[in-house]
């Protein structure tokens, strides 16, 4: 199973099981992970939701390379109202897929009206970014690092372009300039991050704040979660997204003019290399 679920008393635990692969995602990965969150919202017993990712890392992002990619298969669709990419002709297919798959998905889930705490261990990048990112807050063991690299593809970074408003502008624009990695304090420093803990300890740590979460009434936390939401983008969050989202798409376009193709022959491995 590429996604697991369990309750834990008032928590649900959702927990992406791809480590071979440092959790990348790819489709299949999306669709468990609504599943787990859709079963999550629905259990009146659950107060909170934890996204962890098993093994050594969080995530290292979109499948790009794994022998699980699965860009050219249909799944019914559930974030946005529009076709099927697959069969579909040049920049149609990749627009339809990625505002579906990635930027819908994550748009949807930041709505989940339960509190949602991301649990981060060692790799947390670019699409892994945007699924803590979704999360309400982030709770990080100290060997933890992030990074959007995408740049050095040509691209303006990761689909659910949040950037602006969890590293302000400054940070954003250090982060995607350079692509280098940031650890878990640097992310605490900017407001990315809640807490830093010892990775021995993010496991306890998380699900303490979890539990003094889940004792705060549902719909009140409900309430907040979605003035928060909602007060980001009074402040140009979602049309930002919107926005740099055609960016995003140009640049893929330009790729695929100039290179080999629309990734400008970046592969996972060229990306990591490329890492340090």
């Amino acid at each position: 199973m590429t996604v697991e679920y369990e309750r834990r008393g008032s928590v649900a635990v959702v927990t992406m099981n791809r480590p071979e692969y440092r959790n990348a995602q790819n489709s299949a990965m999306t669709y468990a992970l609504d599943e787990a969150f859709t079963r999550a919202v629905d259990d009146d017993e659950v107060s909170v939701i934890v996204l962890a990712g098993a093994g050594d890392h969080f995530s290292a992002g979109h499948d790009i390379g794994s022998p699980g990619r699965d860009v050219d298969v249909s799944f019914e669709r559930k974030a946005v109202l529009w076709w099927d990419h697959v069969d579909k002709p040049g920049g149609d297919l990749r627009f339809a897929r990625e505002m579906e798959v990635y930027l819908g998905m994550c748009r949807r889930w930041r709505e989940i009206p339960k509190p949602m705490i991301a649990m981060v261990q060692g790799a947390c990048v670019a699409g892994g970014l945007m699924l803590a990112w979704v999360c309400d807050l982030i709770v990080a063991a100290e060997d933890a690092f992030f990074a959007d690299p995408v740049v050095r593809m040509g691209i303006p970074g990761v689909e659910y372009f949040a950037h602006p408003w969890v590293l302000g502008p400054r940070a954003a624009k250090e982060v995607l300039f350079t692509g280098d990695r940031f650890s878990a304090q640097r992310a605490y420093e900017w407001g990315m991050v809640s807490r830093v803990v010892p990775l021995a300890e993010l496991e306890t740590s998380t699900f303490q704040l979890a539990s003094r979460i889940s004792q705060m009434p549902r719909f009140g936390l409900a309430l907040a979660k979605k003035a928060v939401n909602q007060s980001e983008d009074l402040m140009g969050m979602r049309a930002g997204m919107d926005s740099v989202f055609g960016l995003h798409h140009f640049a893929h376009a330009h790729n695929a003019e100039v290179s080999t193709d629309a990734l400008a022959g970046m592969d996972a491995r060229a990306m990591k290399k490329a890492s340090g």
